[in-house]
Formats: structure tokens, C-alpha cells, sequence
């Protein structure tokens, strides 16, 4: 981070209340933070394959069958109103 006015912009963005005095060390974690990517970004990845999890694995997966019963049309005549299918509610918002 360059000065702290970008420290108090980021951690306003992040939805944190930092005090002046904090300012100088968040801005130094953050700085180390861009570091760690500046040296990330310095690695040459030619030819590395990209892969989504560094094990083999395989997902396991489950049939693909209903296991609900249907019970929109038993909703739909309790709900309070209904039209074309779709439930109906009171406007909250003016």
C-alpha cells in the first residue's frame, strides 16, 4: 500500500474499522500480501498442466431419481392466493 488513505479505502471496502494508529501495520501485511502475488506471478508455469486438485480423485456420485414427493398442486390450494400457478404476496416495498 502505498500510504495509509489506501489502507483506510481497502479496509472500508472490506468492511473493517481500523484505527490510525493500525493503519501503518494492516498496510504492511497488506504489502506483504501483493509480494507473495508479485512472486507468484514471477514463476514460469510453461507447460504445467492445470488441474482442479493436485490428487487423482474421482467424484462420487449418487443416482440421479427423484426422492420428493410432488406436492405443489396440495401448496397451491392452501397458499393464500394463487394465480397461473405462482404465489402471490402483499407489496412491502413503496
Amino acid at each position: 500500500m502505498s500510504n495509509q488513505i489506501d489502507v483506510h479505502k481497502v479496509a472500508r471496502l472490506g468492511a473493517l474499522a481500523i484505527g490510525a494508529e493500525e493503519a501503518v501495520a494492516v498496510g504492511q501485511k497488506l504489502n506483504a500480501i501483493v509480494g507473495l502475488f508479485d512472486q507468484l506471478a514471477s514463476i514460469n508455469t510453461e507447460g504445467v498442466e492445470p488441474m482442479a486438485h493436485p490428487l487423482d480423485q474421482v467424484q462420487r456420485l449418487r443416482e440421479d431419481v427423484v426422492s420428493e414427493q410432488d406436492i405443489h398442486q396440495y401448496v397451491q390450494k392452501i397458499a393464500p392466493k394463487v394465480e397461473a400457478g405462482l404465489y402471490l404476496v402483499p407489496k412491502v416495498i413503496e
